[in-house]
């Protein structure tokens, strides 16, 4: 189970330095993400790496549900900015308008936000985050696909495998929707499939593997 809201709250003020080493998460989900968001983050402790999220959500809805997300969490959760370093300990929402992906720079890594027509009907695609978590850090990459509807993700996911990527997805019992789970588990895309209760701390252990 999560952590009570009162002990998600406390985050202590500490200042991350831009991603160099280590793994960075990378989340897709839609239907039923809300709820799918709201535990898998607040079950990850202050000092996990940096988190990259396409949640498929209308725009006018994603500052007020980055904000809720905020106030759960001992992670900064915040929208996405271009070009912002990407740090540990920090939560990047997708705006609901622009697709997210990363981009390198020096060292290290920042947001590049897209506004290229929508892909599988969706902006932000979970396609575009993934494909460019696996072009730009390949081995470096741990996927985690949400419940939701449709295939949004899937062949990305597989193209992170590919490239070395480590991918955990949501098991059909604890999601509102199987589709995209279950679209990039038939691709051979995933490594691990989990509870929702389950895939927080998974995805914290992989991504200390690197």
């Amino acid at each position: 189970m999560p952590p009570p809201i009162s002990d998600c709250a406390a985050r202590p003020s500490t200042s991350w330095p831009s991603m160099h080493e280590g793994r960075i998460i990378v989340v897709g989900s839609s239907t039923g993400g809300t709820d799918a968001l709201r535990i898998f983050l607040s079950q990850m402790p202050v000092d996990a790496p940096a988190i990259l999220i396409a949640q498929h959500m209308p725009e006018s809805f994603v500052p007020s549900f980055a904000e809720r997300l905020d106030g759960l969490c001992k992670l900064k959760v915040k929208l996405a900015e271009q070009g912002e370093d990407i740090r540990g300990g920090t939560v990047y929402l997708s705006p609901g308008n622009a697709h997210l992906q990363i981009a390198r720079h020096g060292t290290g890594y920042r947001i590049q936000l897209n506004d290229a027509p929508p892909v599988n009907f969706h902006r932000p695609s979970v396609e575009m985050l993934f494909r460019s978590a696996a072009r730009v850090l390949g081995a470096r990459a741990v996927g985690v696909m949400l419940t939701g509807m449709g295939k949004d993700g899937a062949v990305a996911m597989l193209e992170m495998k590919q490239a070395g990527a480590i991918n955990l997805a949501q098991d059909e019992e604890s999601c509102v929707v199987f589709g995209m789970p279950r679209a990039a588990i038939e691709l051979g895309a995933v490594d691990e499939v989990l509870t929702l209760e389950r895939i927080a701390e998974r995805a914290i252990m992989r991504s200390r593997e690197y």
